[in-house]
């Protein structure tokens, strides 16, 4: 376990067992999550990143994209 968890594992104690439960809810949906997204990621064929790709080039070409730098302005 590293030393960050051991942290909050420390912190969550200190806590009323109502709230710890809450959290640890949060955290079992959150780790399920990932590992569904770790699963379908790892699934992904060549061909259906390809596909995904060509998908994203068609909507640049077709303009229905945002540039980045519009969505999130660069601070200077």
């Amino acid at each position: 376990m590293t030393e960050l968890l051991e942290k909050v594992i420390t912190e969550l104690k200190k806590l009323p067992p109502d709230q710890q439960d809450a959290i640890a809810s949060r955290l079992i949906d959150e780790l399920k999550n990932e590992q569904q997204w770790t699963e379908k990621f790892e699934s992904t064929t060549d061909e259906q990143w390809d596909q995904i790709a060509d998908l994203v080039r068609q909507e640049i070409s077709n303009g229905e994209t945002t540039p980045l730098d519009k969505v999130f302005p660069v601070k200077s």
